[in-house]
């Protein structure tokens, strides 16, 4: 066996460099780069193997390690989980500071390779700069704190062990039922070690993401319970996108006649102006879509956890004996909410409904009126994202005046805050995957950083990133990133003076605005932020607008600019796009204000709606 001596470090990345994918018919790299920020834990040791393969795996240099791999996540994202990049950090703070987006990666099911420095294994200068010392178990390091929030976990304390890590830390990111985050902890002595390895081991490998088929009987049973269905509805969740089921669903529900509402993952499964969509649902849905989920008596749920955000803590779905039958890669997923479970990839498992329902229709009575409920949403959207001058402007128009400024194939993020139910309830979809709003983790800081991964990811295409002020101050550094490294972005800053949507959640519990907005914190003088001055600094092209109509042409100008453009917006903090749908959080029960009191009535009373036994 020909073998070849290599350090445990560069036996990591010429393993890597080998693994490719096929995407339209042509083959990729696997692995498309990664973000490193190198510190005594890996940049003796991993930055020489990185710096030779850089036409191969670009690293990219951060500026915090919890934003770069946030940008890793992002990236994932919009390839669909078909590649993946990594995120290297030093050990100690480098490490945990990741730790953050590991969880991110792990609540929305996309695949990261987080690589970090580790302590010596020979122990000899302990304790080193930046350990942890556990008196009781010194093979604990800070690397542990990433076992919870990852798929796949290893300490690589011998090289060898790369033989059999690496491999299953591939076959994880890439596993559609297991797909998320893999952690591997890389000790300082280790990665200088050599080792004698099988040439074989390196030879270049095109790797795909299985598709698993449903099995017959499931099937069965779903088609048995869609065809005794009154009043059925899609719930096409982020799956759809992930299987690369768009199309299908389309199809699909077209042929059949069967309403398709969306998840925040789900967003833009099809485009605004198809036959069967009927509009985004729950918490951050609209009030007009949420009354089609009321009235269901069965519930396709294509590639969805039917998170609390989704079904409004489970309050949402009122019809009498509802049935779900949960279409889901993941066994764990397929099972929940007693559910008919269909374990298997989206697109293969409407392929094969699809020939079991030959003949069904859902009632058109049904689809007219979900029909109905589209014009309605549609009606009102439109009212709202209207362009005026009027100041300070609505979070639906600035979201609207995005909509007007992006193309087909564009994108538009943001995460956590307002804006994620605002561009929920307000973005009409010209194709598929032109929207991610990062919910399922609802991290602060994912908006620049999660912006300038997608752009790596779609160089050809414009990526607006909304964010609010909040967000904007708690991680913004990459606007250097994105300046630096030529990945332009459009970040629009709505302005609300503080953690607005967190306050108005604070009032409708009947307490007082308290440590959320600026103006209701501790603070000993008032601080106006001047963020396009800020975004300036950071070699960003910035201006600040006064009105909606302003905006226009500022999205505009920015399209046309040469690099990463920033432009902020005050918004009116409490003009919100209606909502009603409930969402259960802790009201106390005792409390020396009434408003408080009639608040935790009014969520006692809305727990009596709640679902049963799911």
């Amino acid at each position: 066996m020909k073998t070849v001596r290599l350090t445990m470090a560069q036996a990591l990345v010429r393993y890597l460099a080998a693994q490719f994918t096929e995407i339209d018919g042509r083959e990729v790299p696997l692995c498309g780069g990664g973000f490193a920020i190198f510190g005594h834990g890996n940049v003796t040791c991993l930055s020489e193997p990185l710096q030779a393969v850089q036409d191969i795996l670009p690293t990219w240099r951060g500026q915090n390690e919890q934003s770069m791999a946030l940008a890793a996540v992002a990236y994932a994202k919009a390839m669909k989980r078909r590649r993946f990049m990594f995120a290297a950090s030093s050990i100690g703070p480098g490490a945990t500071n990741m730790v953050t987006a590991a969880g991110v990666a792990h609540a929305n099911r996309l695949p990261v390779l987080l690589l970090s420095g580790d302590t010596f294994t020979h122990r000899m200068p302990d304790p080193v700069l930046q350990q942890i010392e556990v008196f009781g178990n010194p093979s604990i390091t800070v690397n542990d704190a990433f076992r919870p929030v990852t798929r796949y976990w290893d300490r690589i304390v011998r090289p060898s062990q790369l033989l059999s890590s690496l491999p299953q830390a591939i076959a994880v990111m890439l596993d559609p039922a297991e797909c998320g985050p893999v952690f591997l902890g890389l000790p300082q002595d280790v990665q200088a070690e050599a080792y004698d390895y099988p040439e074989k081991f390196f030879e270049r490998q095109v790797r795909a993401p299985r598709r698993p088929h449903p099995d017959p009987a499931e099937i069965r049973a779903a088609a048995t319970a869609i065809r005794a269905a009154k009043r059925p509805v899609i719930v096409a969740g982020g799956g759809v996108h992930y299987a690369g089921a768009e199309a299908t669903l389309a199809a699909f529900a077209e042929r059949h006649r069967v309403p398709v509402i969306e998840t925040v993952a789900g967003r833009s499964s099809l485009p605004h102006d198809h036959a069967a969509l009927v509009g985004p649902m729950g918490v951050l849905g609209a009030d007009e879509i949420n009354t089609i989920a009321a009235e269901a008596d069965l519930v396709i749920a294509v590639g969805t956890r039917l998170e609390d955000f989704t079904t409004a803590s489970w309050s949402l779905f009122q019809g009498d004996g509802l049935t779900i039958v949960a279409i889901n890669a993941a066994r764990f997923d397929a099972l929940k909410h007693t559910a008919i479970p269909v374990v298997a990839d989206a697109r293969a498992a409407l392929d094969v409904l699809d020939e079991s329902l030959e003949g069904w229709r859902g009632p058109d009575a049904w689809m007219s009126t979900a029909r109905a409920r589209h014009e309605a949403w549609n009606a009102a959207m439109a009212a709202r994202v209207r362009a005026g001058n009027a100041a300070p402007a609505t979070y639906a128009q600035a979201v609207g005046a995005v909509n007007r400024a992006a193309r087909p194939g564009d994108l538009v993020l943001t995460a956590a805050g307002g804006l994620p139910g605002e561009v929920n309830m307000n973005w009409r979809s010209t194709g598929p995957h032109d929207v991610d709003v990062e919910f399922g983790y609802s991290c602060m800081g994912y908006e620049i950083a999660g912006g300038w991964g997608a752009k790596i990811a779609r160089p050809d295409h414009e990526v607006f990133v909304m964010v609010g002020d909040g967000s904007y101050l708690m991680m913004n550094s990459d606007i250097l990133s994105s300046v630096m490294t030529g990945h332009k972005l459009i970040i629009v800053v709505c302005d609300n003076g503080g953690f607005a949507v967190i306050d108005r959640l604070q009032r409708n519990t009947g307490n007082d605005s308290f440590n959320n907005l600026l103006s209701d914190c501790r603070r000993v003088r008032e601080v106006q932020v001047d963020f396009a001055a800020h975004a300036r600094a950071l070699g960003a092209v910035a201006e600040h607008v006064q009105s909606i109509a302003e905006l226009d042409d500022a999205l505009a100008r920015a399209r046309a600019a040469d690099r990463t453009c920033v432009i902020t917006i005050a918004v009116d903090k409490y003009g919100w796009s209606p909502n009603s749908a409930w969402w259960e959080v802790g009201v106390p029960e005792v409390s020396a204000k009434q408003s408080v009191l009639a608040a935790a009535a009014k969520w006692q009373d809305a727990r009596t709606k709640q679902r049963r036994g799911v």
